[in-house]
């Protein structure tokens, strides 16, 4: 169905939709780049201080809130506000990955079946 609707377009028009998808691709690409840059000074900061007041945890463990409240945060209660931001940087900082890879792969599809 889409290579239907792609080709009932005029040339111009497949050419402006090549030169967008391909502005996508990259600019998700920089996105990336740069929120893992960001969130990966956020979370370093988090992650000095909890390894130095020597919190231990999984990355599963972050991962689920009722797992995160019922065995780290009741083990380490005067370091809550520092796991609670580690936790919800290392959440956010995965779904916004996989967010903007779904975006790269479907537009690196498209352009792919185009092509």
């Amino acid at each position: 169905h889409i290579m239907s609707i792609l080709y009932t377009f005029t040339d111009s028009k497949i050419v402006k939709m090549y030169e967008f998808l391909i502005f996508i691709v990259i600019g998700s690409f920089l996105a990336l780049l740069i929120l893992n840059v960001y969130f990966r000074v956020k979370v370093m900061t988090v992650y000095k201080k909890l390894v130095i007041n020597r919190v231990d945890f999984q990355v599963k463990q972050l991962m689920d809130k009722n797992r995160l409240e019922q065995e780290i945060l009741s083990k380490y209660p005067k370091h809550k506000d520092d796991i609670l931001e580690f936790a919800h940087h290392i959440r956010k900082s995965f779904n916004l990955g996989i967010i903007l890879l779904a975006l790269i792969t479907i537009a690196g599809g498209i352009l792919y079946l185009t092509k």
